[in-house]
């Protein structure tokens, strides 16, 4: 390409303009242009038309036939942030001066990107530094204000001298790879160097603080200057979800906290993510190799890292549901044969052999393919494929984004500009666009599907390897298996207008599908009830999934998880049920995720991992991801406890575990939201508070608080805050503190509780706050304090017994646990407390316990009737209230088994009669819990519980001096 120089008349800065065919010499758009942008961009049309003069002018200086140097896009974000007095404007000239700019050259790259007048390279170059331009100004504009108000922020390094502290900007994604796209956010991580404190001087007017809310505060303006929506847009979308701990974590680490995150917290696709990153703000070049040792070794082992291919598969699993799930054929990043399958493939690639191949640590992924191809990890075809594809779809995705300036990959609806899509990416019409479109996704297709393949066998000889009558033999052992009415159900099934409906390829699907469900039969050949039992489950399932042919090939490929699928679906309709209803669900099980239960900080991190794929804005699809993993989890633990049978401690501890990470992910998203919109509130010391300490708490009462939680437990919940009520939110839509915390909670609620087509992620239960139904959704730490000291019922603070805080801002749950603990140890006499419990006991058990007729025909309420484990819980908290005055450890607890293990290890109650009502606790609640996976009433037979009942009851009178015939007599 040759090039010309020609001068910038308002700046006589040189331009460099490549000779594009067809470019034009003026440097004023003709009508054929203007009409192409029109074509094009309604976005960009209207900025024309609305501000022509000053886009005229813009264009004289920085024609459309040129490109824009790293010196130019610096010049021009100095020229827009600077006052009538060619002075650094104030925080609101600056913000009004970025989007002014912005639009001028997001109206300028669309323009050339319609007229052919720029490349992908040159186009995405552009946007990269433009955005890096920004990212620098916005933080040394921000670090001047604060080290004014401040000092400069310092430590003391490893020779025992003092250094100025800086923070390095960190840009991930698509900007780490200098790839940005016309309507990208911006990924961040900030990192500072050393945890310290300001040096400033209040004699001089500056006030000192420590190193992490400088960095914190540093963040927070850089992100304001960028993200914050004005009347004249926004600069950039800032997202900061990919720094270690993702949302509701400090927005700044210091190098030796990422180090310590790397070493034992660092997932495989944070490996993914840090392969890109790439530093943008310009720091010095000692801490920039600090960085760059710490980043390296994470992200590539020097060997061949083959222990990645688990992860990877597992990652490669996770993008084929979601593709499954979706259907959204109009994605062209996240749907199937994708950008995002295009990455897939070369980053993993990267991952396993960048360590001995450092000419693989490329972040382009353009370059990183062709040097693929070149050291023989692409074949030269696989290559040429997957770049065409990769171009066809970057310039698709822009063409698409131009036009309402949105960030979004998802195809047009409307008519008009499917016809001007098309028209502008030089196709005759949108059919001819469409070909081309599904022409690549096959090319894409075909290499993702190979990555990282592990197909499973069956672990006897397999029907492909037998002889050709095989299955045919196979078909009549399962008949001789199988009862007279369900094989007339599987006839009825393949002889169905479903089956015969069905595509081609799905067909194909069905009948690959099929040999492994019959050998999957045939294995439980020993127990012809339950493959019986199991058939008409297995037909519902099989009725679901046939028109989603995808989770066929799941099966296909995963015979010997399919031979476990058989005797869950019979002795659990209720997982039979979940399968049916959200077939997404099945990838769990044929992962086989039930062998291992993840602990917390694993749940935590994969959920982390897919609300990364979720817009900020996006709370349909928020909605959706919740749903799905509160759901695929307690399907894994369901799995596991029907299967490996696990304790029932440990089948509670895994499901209330789901329930706190999906609160605390709600909560972390719906607190950004809020910020995004209002500004920090302002905590009681005065300042504005942060994403780690967020002025806002989540108490879980109950099963929840117990960590006790069941199949479908409902979520007892109160929310507490610490912010300033009457003080205004820092935003420019700023509001009052009461306000902030009235519709953080309000948003809470939407995320958990809100009603979809695919129900609920939990039933919330608000009952428990301050004042029950009556009082406010969300009340101060002192409020709830003088609540509970002046107001609260017994069988209120029997309730606190069972409270635990479950996430939020740490100085908020700390005074918690100082109000619950200092409730609960008040004096209070043993006659009052066991009166007040008898008394609440006995209001429930006439309101819940089994109706007479019930108890005349033999039933037994295993939770609500006397001797059941309503009145077990009762004496583990009268215990508490009763005691905890003279042994305040009492309080530490808040599940029943270690109350009791508590109240006898101090020698309160005797050993015999704590492990006594342990044992009968944890036996009724394994009982409840296969009652709910079976579908059944929690009325069963008195006669089969007689000596739990007893005992609990024997217990129960002796402890709390009341017998169950006086409770009887009283509810009479």
């Amino acid at each position: 390409m040759s090039s010309a120089i020609h001068s910038d008349p308002s700046s006589n800065r040189p331009h460099v303009q490549p000779s594009f065919s067809g470019a034009s010499s003026s440097h004023s758009p003709t009508p054929e242009q203007i009409n192409s942008l029109e074509t094009a961009s309604e976005f960009a049309f209207q900025i024309w038309e609305n501000k022509t003069t000053s886009c005229q002018t813009f264009l004289r200086s920085y024609p459309l036939q040129t490109t824009l140097t790293h010196q130019q896009i610096d010049d021009l974000i100095q020229d827009y942030t600077l006052n009538d007095d060619y002075e650094v404007a104030d925080e609101a000239g600056v913000m009004s001066g970025l989007r002014r700019l912005r639009m001028l050259l997001m109206m300028r790259w669309i323009w050339q990107d319609a007229l052919g007048f720029t490349t992908l390279e040159q186009l995405t170059d552009e946007l990269s530094e433009f955005a890096d331009g920004c990212v620098t100004f916005a933080k040394d504009y921000t670090y001047k204000r604060l080290v004014a108000r401040y000092g400069q922020p310092t430590f003391i390094d490893a020779k025992g001298n003092k250094q100025v502290d800086d923070m390095a900007i960190m840009a991930m994604g698509k900007l780490g790879a200098k790839e940005l796209n016309l309507s990208s956010d911006i990924d961040l991580i900030f990192v500072h160097q050393a945890n310290g404190e300001t040096d400033g001087d209040r004699a001089k007017g500056t006030k000192c603080i420590d190193n992490k809310r400088f960095m914190t505060r540093l963040g927070q303006g850089i992100i304001k200057l960028l993200d914050a929506s004005t009347a004249d847009g926004f600069v950039f979308r800032v997202d900061m979800r990919l720094r270690p701990w993702g949302d509701g974590s400090d927005l700044a680490i210091h190098l030796a906290g990422l180090e310590k995150y790397f070493a034992k917290h660092g997932r495989a696709w944070e490996r993914f993510a840090w392969l890109k990153a790439r530093e943008v703000s310009r720091i010095d070049s000692g801490f920039a190799e600090q960085l760059e040792e710490l980043i390296k070794p994470f992200v590539f082992r020097y060997y061949v890292d083959f222990s990645a291919f688990a992860a990877l598969r597992e990652m490669k699993s996770l993008i084929m549901n979601q593709v499954a799930q979706r259907e959204d054929l109009d994605n062209i990043k996240l749907g199937a044969g994708g950008i995002r399958d295009i990455e897939f493939v070369v980053q993993a690639f990267q991952l396993i052999y960048g360590g001995r191949q450092p000419q693989l640590q490329v972040k382009s992924c353009l370059k990183a393919m062709k040097v693929l191809q070149q050291h023989d990890y692409l074949e030269p075809q696989t290559y040429q494929n997957l770049e065409a594809a990769y171009r066809f779809l970057r310039r698709l995705e822009h063409g698409i984004q131009a036009i309402y300036d949105q960030q979004t990959q998802r195809l047009p609806s409307e008519d008009k500009w499917r016809h001007n899509l098309a028209i502008t990416l030089g196709f005759e019409d949108w059919p001819a666009l469409i070909d081309t479109l599904n022409s690549h996704r096959h090319n894409v297709s075909v290499p993702f599907e190979r990555m990282v393949t592990e197909r499973q066998t069956p672990s006897i000889q397999s029907y492909g390897e037998e002889q050709e009558d095989s299955f045919d033999k196979q078909l009549e052992q399962l008949n001789s298996l199988l009862t007279e009415e369900n094989r007339e159900r599987l006839q009825s099934f393949w002889s169905s207008k479903m089956v015969a409906n069905l595509t081609e390829e799905a067909k194909d699907r069905l009948n690959k599908a099929y040999p492994v469900i019959v050998h999957a039969l045939l294995m439980q050949e020993s127990q012809k009830q339950l493959a019986n039992v199991a058939v008409p489950r297995l037909i519902t399932l099989l009725e679901a999934i046939c028109r989603r042919s995808i989770y066929l090939v799941m099966i296909a490929e995963n015979p010997n998880a399919t031979v476990s699928l058989i005797p869950v679906l019979s002795v659990s309709p209720w997982i039979a049920g979940e399968l049916a209803q959200y077939p997404v669900l099945l990838d769990t099980f044929l992962q086989q995720r039930y062998r291992y239960l993840p602990d917390k900080d694993e749940l935590r991190d994969i959920l982390r991992q897919r609300l990364l794929r979720v817009e900020p804005d996006d709370e349909e699809e928020l909605l959706s991801v919740l749903r799905l993993f509160k759901k695929s989890q307690v399907l894994a633990v369901a799995a596991s406890d029907v299967i490996a049978e696990r304790p029932i401690m440990q089948v509670s501890d895994s499901l209330t575990y789901i329930a706190e990470v999906v609160v605390e992910a709600a909560l972390e998203r719906a607190f950004a939201s809020l910020v995004k919109r209002h500004g920090y509130p302002i905590a009681h010391n005065g300042d504005p508070v942060t994403e780690a300490d967020c002025g806002f708490a989540i108490i879980g009462y109950g099963k929840l608080g117990g960590l006790e939680l069941s199949y479908s437990s409902d979520l007892d919940l109160v929310f507490l805050h610490q912010i300033k009520e009457q003080a205004m939110t820092t935003g420019n839509k700023s509001v009052s503190g009461m306000k902030f915390a009235a519709r953080l909670a309000q948003k809470l609620m939407t995320y958990l509780n809100a009603q979809t087509r695919d129900g609920r992620v939990y039933e919330i239960d608000m009952r428990l706050r301050p004042s029950g139904n009556a009082g406010m959704m969300v009340v101060s730490s002192h409020a709830f304090e003088i609540y509970q000291r002046n107001k609260a019922w017994s069988w209120e603070h029997q309730a606190l017994v069972r409270a635990r805080a479950i996430c939020g801002d740490r100085r908020t749950i700390a005074r918690f646990n100082d109000i619950r603990r200092e409730i609960l140890t008040l004096p209070r006499t043993i006659e009052q407390i066991r009166a007040d419990v008898t008394s609440m006991r006995i209001k429930m058990q006439r309101h819940l316990g089994s109706d007479k007729w019930a108890q005349q025909e033999g039933k037994f309420h295993l939770k609500q009737d006397a001797g059941g484990i309503i009145d077990i819980e009762f004496m583990a908290q009268f215990a508490v209230l009763a005691y905890a005055h003279d042994y305040p450890s009492l309080t530490r607890w808040t599940d029943n088994v270690r109350i009791f293990a508590m109240v006898s290890k101090l020698g309160i109650w005797p050993q015999e009669t704590c492990d006594a009502l342990t044992d009968a606790y944890l036996r009724i609640r394994t009982a409840t819990h296969q009652i709910a996976l079976s579908e059944q009433n929690r009325l069963v037979e008195e006669s089969v519980w007689h000596e739990t009942r007893r005992l609990v009851q024997d217990q129960w009178q002796r402890l709390m001096g009341v017998s169950e015939s006086s409770k009887s007599d009283n509810m009479n």
